[in-house]
């Protein structure tokens, strides 16, 4: 009899001890509570306005967040749960080249416009899903990236070929 309570008390220790090791691996960890930190929702903060236009006519204007340091450009529109009606994030470059964004952490699906640096539109893609790590690629080199809710290009027409300008508030920031 004290032999079977040895061997149940070894089985039971064994047993608590395997339980908790495997406690303690991250696969079954539950994961980290980040609820707070996802529904953070970043305000919008205007730094300038920008202006599409076609054959000279402005057709459309809009207020717009600048990202022009390598932290603003990664943060984006990350944390955002909407923009403000005719509003968006405009990224500005170094120089002209192919650029290629993502969509990691960005709750919002977005039209991206990529801009030359002679503020025509270069290329356009829509409907980029939220939460992607798809890069997405201009079609060609460009010094500026309009990012603004899905549906807004076609809501306003813009097309390829249209000409973007912008006042930053600072109006250092404009090209």
């Amino acid at each position: 009899m004290g032999t079977k309570n040895i061997l149940a008390g070894v089985l039971g220790c064994c047993f608590l001890l395997f339980w908790s090791i495997s406690g303690c691996s991250s696969e079954n960890q539950p994961a980290v509570d980040t609820a707070a930190e996802d529904h953070i929702n970043v305000p919008f903060t205007k730094h300038g306005s920008l202006t599409m236009s076609r054959d000279g006519v402005v057709f459309r204007e809009i207020a717009i967040e600048i990202a022009d340091s390598d932290s603003s450009r990664t943060r984006g529109l990350m944390q955002r749960d909407k923009l403000p009606a005719d509003s968006g994030m405009l990224f500005i470059f170094e120089s002209e080249t192919q650029q290629g964004f993502w969509m990691a952490n960005t709750r919002l699906a977005l039209d991206l416009v990529f801009i030359r640096t002679d503020g025509s539109v270069q290329s356009i893609s829509k409907y980029v899903q939220p939460m992607s790590l798809d890069t997405v690629l201009s079609d060609g080199p460009a010094q500026y990236v309009l990012e603004v809710e899905a549906g807004y290009v076609d809501s306003v027409g813009l097309t390829e070929g249209d000409q973007i300008q912008w006042t930053a508030l600072d109006a250092s920031d404009a090209p």
